[in-house]
Formats: structure tokens, sequence, C-alpha cells
């Protein structure tokens, strides 16, 4: 009892669903998003299941990952002409093909022109530190490249959400909050179980949380097995969370999740279950301090 007590009075929960990712495809999960309209279409089906932000990354007409600003144009117009679910843009792109045939991560040049992309997105995320993803690719995030990141977000009032892959990353958003281009409060996004960063462990995310300052807010992003238990805990604690086919492409052991928006309604049931009022869009705009067109 004392427990639904304490849960009811804890802000009502923001549910962002990512839906298509910058890695893996259709050959994976047949119902990953890729295309605009498609990316739309589950936008929208998202939002009436109870997300209200959507994760974006693009794909080009042949389902590969791509930094093409008139791809997002599209998947922005497409999203906001169906729904009015907050839309935001993954500043890591993800693995995009080279002429050789190999895939790299995107490069800082691939990646900064996404604070120009029109229509205004009302979020981007930012990625707190250089490391070895997956121990393939070297995934770079300078501290003077996010500076200057941070500071054209803000010339154009778009909210901005940091992805912590380690501890010292919480630490690389307090520097910019220092130096004043990362603004109060901060939305942190704790990413565990990626390999070159954290793995999940429930005593590695509560030291994390610990490190975070007061007033922020906080969500939890895990891959594959650890997306549920991690997403109800991070909700039994308060914090906000993300499900979507970018971090698990299933839905219970050996079985593919049918939908995006298949995964938004099981996180959905459970906030109800244990008492955590679900935020509209409206609602999860405001506490995350959005300023929409």
């Amino acid at each position: 009892m004392e427990i639904t007590v304490e849960i009811a009075k804890m802000k009502k929960l923001i549910i962002t669903v990512a839906q298509t990712g910058g890695l893996h495809g259709k050959d994976i999960n047949p119902a990953l998003p890729e295309q605009p309209k498609e990316i739309a279409q589950s936008a929208y089906d998202c939002y009436n299941a109870g997300a209200s932000v959507c994760h974006i990354h693009a794909r080009d007409r042949q389902g590969h990952t791509t930094g093409d600003l008139e791809i997002y144009k599209e998947i922005l117009t497409e999203i906001k002409a169906k729904s009015p679910i907050i839309t935001q843009v993954g500043n890591g792109i993800g693995a995009v093909p080279r002429p050789d045939g190999s895939r790299t991560a995107a490069s800082l040049d691939e990646r900064m022109p996404l604070t120009v992309i029109e229509p205004k997105p009302d979020m981007l995320t930012i990625n707190m530190g250089t490391f070895e993803f997956d121990y393939i690719d070297t995934f770079e995030n300078p501290m003077w490249w996010n500076e200057d990141f941070c500071k054209r977000c803000n010339e154009r009032d778009i909210a901005i959400e940091c992805e912590c892959y380690d501890i010292s990353h919480i630490f690389n958003a307090l520097e910019l909050v220092k130096r004043g281009v990362l603004h109060t409060p901060v939305h942190f996004s704790l990413v565990l179980g990626v390999t070159g960063g954290m793995p999940f462990t429930p005593k590695l995310l509560a030291t994390m949380v610990d490190t975070i300052p007061e007033g922020s807010s906080w969500q939890v992003i895990t891959l594959s097995k650890h997306q549920l238990p991690s997403t109800v805990m991070a909700m039994c604690q308060g914090a906000n969370i993300r499900t979507g086919l970018e971090d698990n492409i299933y839905y219970s052991k050996g079985e593919l999740a049918k939908s995006n928006a298949q995964l938004v309604e099981r996180m959905v049931r459970i906030a109800r279950e244990i008492g955590r009022e679900v935020a509209t869009v409206e609602e999860a705009a405001e506490m995350m301090g959005v300023k929409r067109e």
C-alpha cells in the first residue's frame, strides 16, 4: 500500500517510442518502419496507444541509414500532419553505408546539419561522450562539438535530451550546464547495455541515477532482453521510459514484436497496473520544456 501511495505522488509518465533506429532493418523485423509514410503511421499509432514522444532516425529508399535532410523533412512533415506527438531527432544518425561497401558511424560533419532541419523538430538528442560503439567503430562526441551543437539548438529553441552511455557522460552534461549552453532542468537518457558503454545491472543503473543532479528528469534505454525489466524498474522510480523497435525487436523471447504500438501498449498497461498516470503530449511538452510551433 505504501508503494502505491508513493507511485501515485510521482509525476506523470512520459513514454518515448524509438521506432526505427540507425542500425538494423526489416531483415531483422519486417515491422520496423523505414520510409516516411511508414514512420508517420507508426508515430500516429503510438500516439493513440499512449506515447507522447517519437524518436526519429531516417532511411533512404533502399532502407539504408541516412543523414539526408530532405528525407528528414519528409518524415517530420508526414508525422506533424498526422498527429501532435513530440518529434525528437536522434543526433547520432547511425551506421551510414560508404562507397566501399562498409558501414561506419556518421561523421561530425554529417551530423551537425541536423540542427537546421526544416520543419523544426521539437527536440534533438545529444550524445555526451566519445566511446567505441560495439567495439567496432568510434562514436565521436567531443566536448567542443557538443557545445556548438547545443548553441545551435538554443538559437532555434529546440529542446535537448542528453544520452549518457557512461557515468562520465553525466558529468560532461553538467560541464555544458556550467558553460551556459545546456539549460536546466537537464533531461537524461541513461543508455545501458551497448557494448563499449556501461552494461545493464540494477546496481549500475542506481549508481547513474544517484549521479544525476536533483531536479533533472531521466529515462533508461536498454536493449533486447533488458528492456522490459529496466523500463519497469525506471517506471517504479518515477522516471520516464523509452520503448520501440530501435531498442528491442522482440515482444517476448523468440516472438517478434508486431509493431511499435504493441510495445507502447504494453508500457501503458503496466503503468496503469502500478498506478503511474501517463502524460499527454501537452503535459510532456511542458515537463520537458518543449516550445512548440
